[in-house]
């Protein structure tokens, strides 16, 4: 596991102000030049917390960016803070953990807020929205366009505040046994695919069926499942779909990105001394950022790995198939937006926000994207004479 960075962690976090960044370099590893920095804390009451996440125990990057987390806090706060990682069924089922920090049974949890979706719609949007937003422009979004503030009146609902806690990127478009050449070779598939996407596919034919990550597999092979999205490359190889499945379908249409949710018990969390409460928020800044950018390298590594050492084919859902499901989307958001005030709400600020990002980005990002299939050095290689 790699040490993690807190120097790079505070640039790339933004903090919010001199008082936390005082707390962040009192903390940090000390290089030659550094100047002793003095905070006045009070160290006399410790806190000891437990962290219950739906993913299974040592699970990819998940695992090692959470107990990074949780070390980067416990440094930060000399000791005064430590935070055990659960994984999914260790202390709970990976789907009771939304109640057990509700209730208080564990003070803080890790997950994806579309998979609370039975209890309010809405938080499906804070997740991941089908043709939607990248991980870059959702958290813009998120921090600077209003949208952690409705995420968080939500959750208050249920006694819970809440903290971006990560994000998977672009995602693949999953696994499959068929062929996907029409709309309607949807038409009966039972597929592992949660929030607004498993909506969609509901639309086109599908069933939707919602699985904690430790069963896709053996539901796949047994075939309870006849297809399953999960998340890249990286986590898609450690769980072997690449053994029984023929097709991975790209792009992830489903989930251009999908935000983690890094949640703790609001009580629990508001009677903190504020200076542990900022340290609680830098630190999930940082894993926000960790998170990302390990995914970002492990995919890459690991889609080569799939390419050299399986015979699975690589096929792009065709263009009518994506131009459907896009229109299965907006009636999808449509129904849910006319029936639930809340929702509407939160999909009209994510609506706003990306229309308005969205002309930025296709002058900056879309032209520039599209013909990065190389470094620049291997295109000049590739121009010369042979």
């Amino acid at each position: 596991m790699d040490k993690f960075n807190r120097r790079k962690f505070i640039k790339s976090a933004s903090l919010a102000s001199l008082g936390s960044a005082s707390l962040l370099a009192a903390a940090c590893s000390k290089k030659e030049g550094d100047h002793n920095v003095s905070v006045n804390i009070n160290t006399n009451e410790t806190y000891e917390w437990k962290m219950v996440t739906t993913w299974p125990p040592n699970f990819p990057i998940f695992t090692d960016r959470l107990n990074e987390f949780a070390k980067a806090v416990e440094k930060m706060s000399s000791g005064r803070m430590k935070i055990q990682v659960y994984g999914g069924g260790e202390l709970v089922p990976p789907f009771e953990s939304f109640e057990a920090v509700s209730q208080g049974t564990a003070e803080m949890g890790h997950g994806a807020a579309y998979y609370w979706a039975g209890k309010s719609p809405v938080m499906q949007f804070f997740t991941s929205v089908p043709f939607g937003m990248n991980a870059q422009q959702t958290n813009a979004w998120l921090y600077y366009g209003g949208g952690l503030d409705l995420w968080r009146e939500e959750y208050a609902k249920y006694n819970l505040t809440t903290f971006p806690g990560g994000n998977t990127g672009g995602q693949m478009g999953g696994w499959f046994n068929k062929e996907i050449n029409t709309i309607a070779d949807f038409n009966g598939l039972k597929i592992r695919m949660p929030g607004l996407g498993g909506k969609v596919v509901t639309k086109a034919g599908a069933t939707s069926i919602l699985s904690p990550g430790g069963e896709i597999y053996t539901n796949l092979e047994r075939g309870v499942i006849d297809a399953t999205e999960w998340i890249g490359p990286n986590h898609d190889y450690v769980m072997g779909f690449h053994k029984i499945a023929k097709y991975y379908y790209y792009p992830g249409w489903h989930e251009p990105s999908a935000c983690c949710d890094l949640f703790i018990n609001k009580a629990t969390f508001d009677k903190l001394p504020a200076e542990l409460q900022d340290m609680i928020s830098e630190g999930a800044a940082a894993l926000n950022v960790e998170m990302l950018s390990d995914f970002e390298t492990k995919n890459s590594e690991y889609l080569i790995k799939i390419k050299q050492e399986s015979g699975v084919e690589l096929k792009e859902f065709p263009q009518e198939v994506l131009d459907k499901l896009q229109e299965l989307t907006a009636e999808v958001i449509n129904e849910i937006t006319n029936s639930n005030a809340d929702c509407k709400r939160v999909y009209d600020s994510y609506k706003q926000f990306y229309d308005n990002i969205a002309q930025w980005s296709s002058l900056v990002d879309r032209n520039y994207l599209a013909g990065q299939n190389t470094a620049p050095e291997k295109k000049e290689e590739e121009k010369k004479p042979a």
